[in-house]
């Protein structure tokens, strides 16, 4: 019971529980085992490379190994796990031909969005985002890095909501998740956070002014920095990354 005059903690949204404590009807044991699984893998809390027991999956989630191998086949069609017949099955690693390809559809989407915002916008609005780039600069400061990438997504989603196109954000949703996963991977670099919450602002000052020129180049500079970094992390998560990008043609 929270003491006098305190009021509660904000909920926080952490790694979801095993899926035999999340039965929802209508839920298949495959897909409770496919959510919690992805979900664990696109957060880092399962790393690139790791093995993957279907056998303790299971034993964990009190189902038998049938779902489980229905799980995997869709995540490896997200090339989120490989499976080799002889050695097992392990996390993927993540696809660096994926990446600058999901980055600039989702910075088209983006741009388009935050212009919409920036003709539309009322200061209420406004004052929203700017309240939710606070809950990040928190996050920031108090070193979570869960809770960042959480007030990040939400930042993102509310920029959609404010242009009146949230099936903008739901479209990106489909095509990201690789994106998350190096993200991910981003957070712990000194300083990073912190760029971020910058970058943010400057989209929701542009918002505020109504200037959907400056929303759109802000929003772009955000996610371009994101692209330009690839190589740099590839070379200091090297276990991270699968180099499967098709080299460029000999002129």
């Amino acid at each position: 019971m929270d003491a006098p005059g305190n009021a509660p903690a904000p909920a926080r949204r952490r790694a979801p529980k095993p899926a035999a404590a999340l039965r929802e009807r209508g839920t298949t044991a495959a897909q409770q085992v496919y959510q919690q699984l992805r979900a664990e893998i696109v957060s880092l809390h399962r790393k690139p490379g790791e093995p993957i027991s279907e056998k303790d999956l299971a034993q964990a989630h009190g189902v038998s190994r049938t779902p489980v191998r229905e799980a995997m086949l869709k995540l490896a069609s997200e090339r989120l796990v490989e499976v080799f017949p002889q050695s097992g099955t392990f996390v993927a690693r993540i696809p660096l031909s994926d990446l600058p390809e999901t980055i600039i559809i989702r910075s088209a989407l983006e741009e388009a969005s935050v212009r919409h915002a920036a003709q539309r916008a009322t200061p209420e609005q406004a004052e929203h985002l700017a309240t939710l780039i606070e809950r990040q600069r928190a996050m920031a400061a108090a070193g979570d890095r869960e809770g960042f990438h959480f007030a990040d997504e939400d930042f993102h989603a509310a920029l959609s909501e404010v242009a009146g196109l949230p099936g903008v954000w739901a479209m990106i949703q489909q095509v990201k998740v690789q994106i998350d996963r190096y993200r991910r991977l981003t957070l712990p670099e000194p300083g990073r956070m912190d760029r971020v919450v910058a970058e943010h602002a400057a989209v929701v000052a542009a918002i505020a002014a109504h200037d959907a020129d400056a929303a759109a180049r802000a929003i772009k500079h955000h996610l371009e920095k994101l692209r330009e970094d690839i190589d740099a992390y590839r070379v200091e998560e090297p276990d991270s990354f699968i180099d499967d990008r098709v080299p460029p043609a000999a002129s």
